[in-house]
Protein backbone atom coordinates (compact mmCIF):
# COMPACT_ATOMS: atom_id res chain seq x y z
CA UNK A 1 0.00 0.00 0.00
CA UNK A 2 1.38 3.65 -1.26
CA UNK A 3 0.11 6.20 1.21
CA UNK A 4 -0.06 9.36 -1.18
CA UNK A 5 -0.30 12.89 1.36
CA UNK A 6 -1.28 15.79 -1.18
CA UNK A 7 -3.16 13.89 -3.07
CA UNK A 8 -5.59 16.40 -4.88
CA UNK A 9 -2.86 18.90 -5.80
CA UNK A 10 -1.02 18.99 -9.36
CA UNK A 11 1.33 16.37 -8.41
CA UNK A 12 -0.64 14.26 -5.87
CA UNK A 13 -3.71 13.52 -8.23
CA UNK A 14 -1.49 12.69 -10.97
CA UNK A 15 0.55 10.51 -8.67
CA UNK A 16 -2.43 8.53 -7.16
CA UNK A 17 -4.32 8.19 -10.83
CA UNK A 18 -0.49 6.64 -12.54
CA UNK A 19 0.07 4.56 -9.36
CA UNK A 20 -3.67 2.96 -9.43
CA UNK A 21 -3.31 2.33 -13.44
CA UNK A 22 -0.21 0.66 -12.77
CA UNK A 23 -2.04 -1.89 -10.15
CA UNK A 24 -0.75 -0.40 -6.74
CA UNK A 25 -2.95 -0.22 -3.65
CA UNK A 26 -3.21 3.21 -2.67
CA UNK A 27 -4.70 5.63 0.45
CA UNK A 28 -4.93 8.89 -1.16
CA UNK A 29 -4.70 11.86 1.33
CA UNK A 30 -5.78 15.57 1.73
CA UNK A 31 -8.23 17.77 3.85
CA UNK A 32 -10.85 17.85 1.93
CA UNK A 33 -10.97 14.54 -0.68
CA UNK A 34 -13.92 12.17 -1.73
CA UNK A 35 -14.72 8.84 -4.16
CA UNK A 36 -15.09 11.33 -7.24
CA UNK A 37 -11.59 12.69 -6.54
CA UNK A 38 -9.78 9.12 -7.16
CA UNK A 39 -10.22 6.37 -9.44
CA UNK A 40 -12.05 3.35 -8.38
CA UNK A 41 -10.36 1.24 -5.88
CA UNK A 42 -7.86 3.91 -4.22
CA UNK A 43 -9.22 4.77 -0.46
CA UNK A 44 -9.29 7.96 0.43
CA UNK A 45 -8.83 9.40 3.72
CA UNK A 46 -9.82 12.94 4.83
CA UNK A 47 -6.78 14.02 7.23
CA UNK A 48 -4.58 16.97 8.23
CA UNK A 49 -1.19 15.97 8.48
CA UNK A 50 -0.35 18.75 10.56
CA UNK A 51 -2.65 17.62 13.54
CA UNK A 52 -0.93 14.30 15.26
CA UNK A 53 -4.54 13.07 15.84
CA UNK A 54 -5.24 12.68 11.91
CA UNK A 55 -1.72 10.63 11.64
CA UNK A 56 -3.16 7.36 13.30
CA UNK A 57 -5.47 6.79 10.36
CA UNK A 58 -3.35 6.58 7.65
CA UNK A 59 -0.72 3.94 7.21
CA UNK A 60 -2.73 0.74 7.77
CA UNK A 61 -1.29 -1.63 5.80
CA UNK A 62 1.40 1.24 3.99
CA UNK A 63 4.66 0.43 3.31
CA UNK A 64 5.63 3.23 1.14
CA UNK A 65 4.56 7.49 1.81
CA UNK A 66 4.71 9.90 -0.92
CA UNK A 67 5.34 12.85 1.79
CA UNK A 68 3.94 16.34 0.53
CA UNK A 69 3.64 19.19 3.17
CA UNK A 70 1.05 22.10 2.12
CA UNK A 71 2.71 25.81 2.63
CA UNK A 72 1.99 26.59 5.95
CA UNK A 73 2.39 22.97 7.22
CA UNK A 74 4.81 24.61 10.35
CA UNK A 75 2.63 27.52 11.14
CA UNK A 76 -0.26 24.66 11.45
CA UNK A 77 2.27 22.88 13.92
CA UNK A 78 3.55 19.87 11.71
CA UNK A 79 6.29 17.98 12.66
CA UNK A 80 7.79 15.90 9.72
CA UNK A 81 10.10 14.16 12.19
CA UNK A 82 6.93 13.12 14.09
CA UNK A 83 4.81 12.44 10.98
CA UNK A 84 7.75 9.83 9.64
CA UNK A 85 8.20 7.98 13.44
CA UNK A 86 4.32 7.35 12.84
CA UNK A 87 4.83 6.12 9.54
CA UNK A 88 7.62 3.50 10.53
CA UNK A 89 5.67 2.71 13.81
CA UNK A 90 3.06 1.57 11.52
CA UNK A 91 5.31 -0.63 9.14
CA UNK A 92 5.69 2.18 6.09
CA UNK A 93 9.79 1.82 5.26
CA UNK A 94 10.01 3.67 2.43
CA UNK A 95 8.98 7.43 1.84
CA UNK A 96 9.54 10.07 -1.04
CA UNK A 97 9.77 13.67 0.10
CA UNK A 98 8.80 16.42 -2.51
CA UNK A 99 11.62 19.31 -1.46
CA UNK A 100 12.14 22.14 -3.11
CA UNK A 101 15.69 22.96 -5.30
CA UNK A 102 15.62 26.05 -2.88
CA UNK A 103 16.83 23.70 -0.33
CA UNK A 104 19.87 22.66 -2.00
CA UNK A 105 20.62 26.63 -3.15
CA UNK A 106 20.15 27.20 0.05
CA UNK A 107 17.21 29.85 -0.13
CA UNK A 108 15.02 27.06 2.02
CA UNK A 109 15.79 25.49 4.82
CA UNK A 110 16.83 22.02 4.89
CA UNK A 111 14.58 20.88 7.84
CA UNK A 112 12.04 18.81 6.06
CA UNK A 113 14.81 15.85 4.49
CA UNK A 114 17.06 16.32 7.41
CA UNK A 115 14.19 14.88 9.61
CA UNK A 116 13.26 12.54 6.83
CA UNK A 117 16.93 11.21 6.58
CA UNK A 118 16.92 11.04 10.66
CA UNK A 119 13.75 9.19 10.46
CA UNK A 120 15.42 5.35 9.90
CA UNK A 121 13.32 5.10 6.60
CA UNK A 122 14.69 4.64 3.26
CA UNK A 123 14.20 7.97 1.43
CA UNK A 124 13.78 9.49 -1.96
CA UNK A 125 14.10 13.64 -2.30
CA UNK A 126 12.37 15.23 -4.62
CA UNK A 127 14.17 18.85 -5.51
CA UNK A 128 11.47 20.49 -8.57
CA UNK A 129 12.06 23.91 -9.37
CA UNK A 130 9.34 26.49 -10.27
CA UNK A 131 5.52 24.29 -11.11
CA UNK A 132 4.42 25.17 -15.03
CA UNK A 133 0.96 25.40 -13.28
CA UNK A 134 1.73 28.40 -11.53
CA UNK A 135 0.54 30.16 -15.16
CA UNK A 136 -2.77 28.91 -13.76
CA UNK A 137 -2.82 32.48 -12.08
CA UNK A 138 -2.70 34.03 -15.18
CA UNK A 139 -6.28 32.18 -16.73
CA UNK A 140 -8.55 35.20 -15.44
CA UNK A 141 -6.22 37.23 -17.51
CA UNK A 142 -5.57 35.57 -20.39
CA UNK A 143 -9.48 34.53 -20.15
CA UNK A 144 -10.41 38.26 -20.20
CA UNK A 145 -8.14 39.88 -22.22
CA UNK A 146 -5.30 37.82 -23.52
CA UNK A 147 -2.74 39.57 -21.30
CA UNK A 148 0.09 38.16 -19.04
CA UNK A 149 1.61 39.91 -16.10
CA UNK A 150 4.24 39.27 -14.42
CA UNK A 151 7.85 40.64 -13.28
CA UNK A 152 11.22 40.05 -14.33
CA UNK A 153 9.69 39.42 -18.17
CA UNK A 154 13.30 38.15 -19.61
CA UNK A 155 14.64 36.13 -16.88
CA UNK A 156 14.46 32.40 -17.98
CA UNK A 157 13.96 29.47 -15.89
CA UNK A 158 13.52 25.82 -16.35
CA UNK A 159 10.01 25.26 -15.05
CA UNK A 160 8.98 21.93 -14.57
CA UNK A 161 5.55 20.32 -15.81
CA UNK A 162 4.03 18.40 -12.05
CA UNK A 163 3.13 15.18 -14.30
CA UNK A 164 6.88 14.80 -14.86
CA UNK A 165 7.08 15.31 -10.73
CA UNK A 166 4.83 12.68 -10.04
CA UNK A 167 6.10 10.32 -12.93
CA UNK A 168 9.66 10.25 -11.42
CA UNK A 169 7.49 9.65 -7.88
CA UNK A 170 5.89 6.77 -9.08
CA UNK A 171 9.08 5.52 -10.12
CA UNK A 172 11.00 6.21 -7.28
CA UNK A 173 7.67 4.68 -4.64
CA UNK A 174 7.55 1.41 -6.77
CA UNK A 175 11.15 0.67 -7.87
CA UNK A 176 14.82 -0.46 -6.51
CA UNK A 177 17.43 1.68 -6.59
CA UNK A 178 16.36 5.57 -5.76
CA UNK A 179 17.39 4.74 -1.75
CA UNK A 180 19.25 8.00 -0.73
CA UNK A 181 19.07 9.56 -4.12
CA UNK A 182 18.16 13.69 -4.60
CA UNK A 183 16.79 14.54 -7.62
CA UNK A 184 16.31 18.13 -9.22
CA UNK A 185 13.85 18.28 -11.24
CA UNK A 186 13.55 20.91 -14.10
CA UNK A 187 12.32 21.20 -17.62
CA UNK A 188 14.27 20.46 -20.28
CA UNK A 189 14.20 24.46 -21.31
CA UNK A 190 14.82 27.32 -19.82
CA UNK A 191 11.62 29.68 -20.70
CA UNK A 192 10.77 33.45 -19.70
CA UNK A 193 7.74 34.96 -18.57
CA UNK A 194 7.62 36.30 -22.06
CA UNK A 195 7.86 33.61 -24.04
CA UNK A 196 5.14 31.53 -21.90
CA UNK A 197 3.15 34.37 -22.89
CA UNK A 198 4.06 33.57 -26.43
CA UNK A 199 3.38 30.01 -25.90
CA UNK A 200 0.24 30.53 -24.84
CA UNK A 201 -0.51 33.24 -27.86
CA UNK A 202 0.27 30.35 -29.91
CA UNK A 203 -1.72 27.36 -28.48
CA UNK A 204 -4.72 29.83 -28.23
CA UNK A 205 -4.36 30.93 -32.14
CA UNK A 206 -4.46 34.75 -31.40
CA UNK A 207 -1.89 36.90 -29.91
CA UNK A 208 -1.26 36.98 -25.86
CA UNK A 209 0.38 40.49 -24.49
CA UNK A 210 2.72 40.70 -21.74
CA UNK A 211 2.78 43.23 -19.38
CA UNK A 212 5.53 43.43 -17.06
CA UNK A 213 5.05 44.22 -14.02
CA UNK A 214 7.64 45.99 -11.14
CA UNK A 215 8.79 44.42 -8.30
CA UNK A 216 6.81 46.61 -5.81
CA UNK A 217 4.12 45.74 -7.75
CA UNK A 218 4.85 42.02 -8.20
CA UNK A 219 5.19 42.11 -4.49
CA UNK A 220 2.03 43.37 -3.44
CA UNK A 221 -0.32 40.98 -5.66
CA UNK A 222 2.04 37.68 -4.40
CA UNK A 223 1.53 39.23 -0.84
CA UNK A 224 -2.13 38.67 -0.94
CA UNK A 225 -1.67 34.73 -1.34
CA UNK A 226 1.72 34.00 0.28
CA UNK A 227 3.49 34.81 3.57
CA UNK A 228 6.23 37.39 3.17
CA UNK A 229 9.27 35.12 3.38
CA UNK A 230 8.12 33.15 0.66
CA UNK A 231 7.12 36.06 -1.35
CA UNK A 232 10.97 37.55 -1.11
CA UNK A 233 12.42 34.05 -1.76
CA UNK A 234 10.21 33.82 -4.53
CA UNK A 235 10.83 37.29 -6.05
CA UNK A 236 14.63 36.64 -5.48
CA UNK A 237 14.56 33.50 -7.28
CA UNK A 238 12.43 34.95 -10.43
CA UNK A 239 14.66 37.92 -10.56
CA UNK A 240 18.32 36.84 -9.30
CA UNK A 241 18.44 33.31 -10.15
CA UNK A 242 21.79 31.90 -9.29
CA UNK A 243 23.41 29.49 -12.25
CA UNK A 244 21.97 26.40 -10.78
CA UNK A 245 18.58 27.55 -10.57
CA UNK A 246 18.82 28.51 -14.59
CA UNK A 247 20.36 25.06 -15.23
CA UNK A 248 18.62 22.30 -16.65
CA UNK A 249 18.46 19.20 -14.35
CA UNK A 250 18.58 15.93 -16.45
CA UNK A 251 17.68 13.83 -13.73
CA UNK A 252 13.98 13.74 -15.09
CA UNK A 253 15.26 11.79 -17.84
CA UNK A 254 17.47 9.53 -15.73
CA UNK A 255 14.41 8.31 -13.88
CA UNK A 256 12.23 8.11 -16.68
CA UNK A 257 14.22 7.43 -20.11
CA UNK A 258 12.55 10.43 -21.59
CA UNK A 259 13.24 13.88 -22.02
CA UNK A 260 10.88 16.13 -19.11
CA UNK A 261 7.34 17.72 -20.53
CA UNK A 262 8.38 21.32 -22.17
CA UNK A 263 5.77 24.47 -21.41
CA UNK A 264 4.51 24.98 -24.39
CA UNK A 265 3.31 20.74 -24.27
CA UNK A 266 2.27 21.71 -20.96
CA UNK A 267 0.18 24.48 -22.09
CA UNK A 268 -1.39 21.97 -24.85
CA UNK A 269 -2.66 19.83 -21.95
CA UNK A 270 -4.02 22.23 -20.05
CA UNK A 271 -4.88 25.24 -22.52
CA UNK A 272 -8.86 24.63 -21.92
CA UNK A 273 -8.58 26.57 -18.81
CA UNK A 274 -7.00 29.70 -20.32
CA UNK A 275 -10.06 30.06 -23.63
Amino acid sequence: MIVVTGATGNVGRRLVETLAAAGEKVTAVSRRISAADVPDGVRTVQADIAKPADLNQLFDGADRLFLLTSGDYLAAGGDVAELAAAARQAGVRRVVLLSSQGVGSGRHAPAFEEAVKASGLEWTMLRPGGFASNAFQWAPSIRADRVVAAPFGDVALPVIDPADIADVAAVALRETGHNGQTYVLTGPEPISPRQQAAAFGDALGEPVRFAELGEDEARAAMSAFMPPVVVEATLAILGSPTEDERRVSHDVERVLGRPGRTFTEWVARNVAAFK
